[in-house]
């Protein structure tokens, strides 16, 4: 049985005041295509108080209306959500329930992600937004994990391990994922063109050397690793395969929602794997193993401008991008998407 999609309602717009069609999805991820938080937070807050927002279709550019009546849970996803820390306290206040996906990567020698604070700064921030929502609420991606050079499996796990040590007793979870390069002609063209243009992929030795010492490191973090996303298959080394929107974790750390169990549990005579396999986000690469949501975001809209970063076309568009929405914003007040 495949997932037959959201609900369809009707939404009153708020500008406009007359009515469109658009669906009711139950969860709602925002985003893996820009950060919202970091940058997008005020819309967000926006689109919450008038409880709906659009979404720009990135191939045919067709809008689609997304109305938050029948959220039950808000997957944020962030390498820096400093200014959003009172946002998650307003979601949840709303009755939504919520989780954060933050990505804490160490990338500074090599300059691929120039638009971020500090790594100092970014694990305080961590270790804030842990102490606000709970550590079993906000999960750690070192997301991707890249080589070059100079960057060599054990110096990788040197950083990784800095990271782990400062904030394990702030979280539960660490997910991975190991950077495509081959599979995205865009993310090989804007490392060709970034200050570390011999970064690439791991081989699949790298990958077990790398497993294999995040395996020793997790002896004393105690955190479940999993990786998100890969073909690879690490299990015997203690690193399994798992999902960044997965359905154990939800139905674990959200069973208190009746609505959302009620999407999530099995129809009668349905087979638990089967409805599992059937809520499989069709709109992911084919080893993604999350479950479906909607995710509200937009590409070439995300200003971290990482080198490695499948989002963004190129860094000039999206500065053209985000300058164009806080103009926008300025003179109209928030829009309806992040971008129309």
């Amino acid at each position: 049985m495949r997932w037959k999609g959201w609900e369809k309602v009707r939404i009153r717009r708020d500008h406009a005041g007359d009515t469109v069609e658009g669906i009711a999805p139950v969860i709602v991820s925002a985003s893996r295509s820009t950060d919202i938080p970091a940058f997008y937070g005020s819309w967000f807050a926006d689109r919450l108080d008038r409880g709906y927002a659009k979404w720009i279709n990135p191939f045919n550019r067709r809008p689609q209306y997304v109305s938050f009546e029948k959220t039950r849970l808000f997957v944020f996803w962030s390498k820096n959500p400093q200014s959003f820390l009172d946002q998650f306290e307003k979601v949840e206040s709303r009755g939504y329930s919520c989780y954060l996906l933050f990505t804490l990567n160490d990338y500074e020698k090599e300059r691929l992600e120039t638009n971020i604070p500090p790594l100092e700064e970014r694990v305080d921030t961590f270790c804030e937004v842990s102490d606000r929502i709970g550590r079993e609420r906000v999960i750690w991606r070192f997301d991707p994990l890249i080589l070059s050079d100079s960057l060599t499996p054990e110096s990788l796990l040197e950083r990784i391990g800095y990271i782990g040590d400062a904030i394990h007793a702030k979280t539960r979870r660490l997910i991975i994922s190991f950077v495509d390069i081959e599979k995205y002609p865009r993310v090989g063209r804007n490392l060709a063109n970034s200050a570390c243009p011999d970064a690439r992929q791991l081989s699949g030795p790298e990958m077990e050397r790398l497993a294999a010492g995040l395996r020793d490191s997790n002896r004393r973090w105690g955190l479940d690793i999993s990786t998100c996303g890969e073909k690879t298959d690490l299990s015997h080394l203690g690193i399994r395969k798992g999902q960044c929107i997965g359905y154990e974790y939800i139905t674990g750390e959200f069973g208190h929602d009746e609505e959302l169990m009620e999407f999530l549990r099995p129809g009668p005579g349905t087979d638990r794997d089967s409805h599992i396999r059937s809520l499989k986000d069709p709109g992911q690469r084919g080893q993604c193993g999350c479950i479906v949501s909607k995710d509200i975001g937009q590409y070439n809209t995300c200003m971290h401008l990482c080198s490695y970063c499948y989002a963004n076309a190129s860094p000039l568009q999206a500065k053209r991008n985000y300058a164009r929405h806080l103009e926008e914003s300025r003179l109209c007040g928030f829009g309806e998407a992040i971008l129309d």
